[in-house]
């Protein structure tokens, strides 16, 4: 699942911009945002901070939670 690319869509969308408009406004390229959007595996996270930033948003690092089986 694309959590973040599924959110820029969202909120791209909630205040009516294109994907050219996000990225013009942005600074960000349109493929990047059509890539990130589109769930590319493999992005730059300063870009994916760059287009979160236009909603007050930041990526983080963090711990990436899973299921450990042990049987």
């Amino acid at each position: 699942m694309n959590t973040i690319g599924n959110f820029i869509k969202q909120k791209r969308k909630e205040y009516g911009l294109t994907q050219e408009d996000f990225a013009i406004r942005s600074g960000l390229g349109l493929r990047f945002v059509r890539e990130l959007e589109q769930g590319k595996q493999t992005v730059r996270m300063d870009k994916v901070n760059q287009a979160l930033a236009m909603f007050d948003m930041e990526a983080v690092p963090g711990k990436k939670e899973r299921k450990i089986n042990l049987d």
